[in-house]
């Protein structure tokens, strides 16, 4: 139940309107206040007014029948009944003049032609008119009685009414005016510190407020501007580390590829040399056991060459390293790391990639893919508190899913500084290899990104 005035007031009305009302009504409860105390003012004066009239009229009446005491008792009531039909109504009051045991009185004094008529309303009267009690005296046969009337006295009453509610009318509209208005030019600056917050929305971080005269909007703007600094030095420091990073990774993944393709000439040309050699000198040793002058120098040829294939195989493992650890264990070191700076979200991992290892460049993706998408998980999902990893080796390939359960982005590339070049460079990798990303939108809710990837060298080749 709402039991003030504004409560039902439009919640799409302008703060200017709402304020302004509020003090409108506020100012409205003080004028009935004040009204209520008119009121009761004015009921006293009415009272006394009218009292002090039949007081007087009383007196007037006792002076003119002392007058009379020397006259007839005839003639004491011809000249009393002349009297007051001569001077007819006497102020405040109703003048009866009845004979005794006559059903009929004898003079009523005539309605009174101030403000001829009108008559207050009955609500209003029953208000302000006061219970007063009838004079009456004795004179000879005649009574006369003095009735109070008040309701010339009500009727102005009324009548100042109606003008003051109309002053107090025409000031709460100017009041309301004034306020609004005020309130408009005081909340000028609101409009521009929400524009200022659209563009910072939209990704303008160089969008500054201006200094406001007022300490209090003053106060605003300084703690926005330095909020809006601390935001674009954020971002300046993620793009750069995200540029780094893919540079780096450029440059790692180049190096890796010449050194491949070093190892694989290594081993096409020189280690096929090398071997063809030592054949040679092998078939040379075993066909001149009887010959000293060639068995000796082939034996020491076989020897020199197998110690050449044993350099260049050094060099080969050197330049083309095995698996460093697998990639189960390369994955749960970097989600192990992801937990330990990210508590609050719980993330769970199922790894199955089978037995059978995995060529180093899948493997490097895997771990790229992942790494990005829980860069992705806390840069673009809102509410996440769920992420779901899962790694398993099928028919066709190996098929990696990450999933979680806030609001993710569908993919496409954000208008923000820093980001686009993660989901564009995942994209790249998985389709050199010849591989598919996709992106999908469980109907529980949330953003899952799958991946599917070959697990052999033919496949890649």
């Amino acid at each position: 139940m709402h039991f003030w005035p504004f409560s039902r007031v439009d919640r799409r009305t302008s703060l200017h309107t709402r304020v302004g009302l509020l003090l409108t009504g506020l100012a409205a409860v003080l004028l009935l206040l004040l009204g209520g105390l008119w009121l009761q003012g004015t009921r006293n004066s009415v009272h006394e007014e009218v009292e002090a009239a039949t007081r007087v009229s009383s007196q007037w009446l006792q002076a003119v029948l002392g007058e009379m005491q020397q006259l007839t008792p005839v003639e004491r009531s011809e000249r009393l009944l002349t009297l007051v039909r001569t001077i007819g109504r006497v102020r405040a009051n109703v003048l009866v003049v009845q004979g005794l045991g006559e059903a009929q009185p004898l003079h009523v004094s005539p309605p009174s032609v101030y403000k001829a008529g009108r008559t207050a309303p009955t609500w209003f009267a029953g208000l302000l008119t006061p219970q007063f009690a009838p004079v009456t005296m004795r004179v000879d046969d005649l009574s006369l009685s003095l009735h109070p009337d008040p309701s010339r006295a009500v009727l102005d009453a009324w009548d100042e009414l109606v003008a003051l509610a109309g002053w107090a009318l025409l000031l709460l509209m100017l009041l309301f005016i004034g306020v609004r208005r005020a309130l408009e030019r005081a909340l000028r600056p609101l409009d521009q510190i929400m524009a200022a917050l659209d563009q910072t929305g939209r990704g303008r971080f160089d969008t500054r407020l201006p200094v406001f005269p007022e300490p209090e909007l003053a106060r605003l703007s300084r703690a926005f501007n330095g909020m809006a600094d601390r935001l674009k030095a954020a971002v300046d420091e993620n793009v750069r580390l995200d540029t780094e990073r893919e540079l780096a990774e450029r440059m790692q993944g180049r190096l890796e590829a010449e050194r491949r393709d070093i190892a694989r000439e290594l081993h096409d040309e020189l280690a096929q040399g090398i071997t063809a050699v030592r054949a040679l000198a092998g078939a040379i040793a075993q066909r001149t056991p009887d010959a000293p002058n060639l068995h000796g120098p082939a034996q020491s040829i076989v020897a020199v060459t197998g110690a050449m294939q044993e350099g260049v195989r050094g060099i080969l493992h050197r330049l083309r390293p095995a698996d460093a650890g697998g990639l189960v264990e390369r994955l749960a070191l970097c989600l192990e790391h992801w937990r330990l700076h990210h508590e609050d979200i719980a993330l769970t991992a199922s790894l199955e990639p089978g037995p059978q290892a995995l060529p180093e460049a899948v493997v490097q993706v895997c771990l790229r893919i992942v790494q990005e998408g829980l860069t992705n998980v806390l840069r673009h999902a809102c509410g996440v508190t769920r992420v779901e990893l899962s790694v398993r080796r099928e028919a066709d390939g190996l098929l990696l899913t990450l999933a979680d359960n806030g609001q993710g982005c569908d993919g496409t590339p954000s208008a923000q500084a820093g980001s686009g070049l993660g989901l564009a460079g995942m994209r790249e990798r998985i389709a050199l290899l010849g591989g598919h990303l996709e992106f999908t939108r469980p109907p529980a809710g949330g953003f899952a990104l799958r991946a599917s990837l070959p697990t052999s060298l033919e496949e890649l080749s």
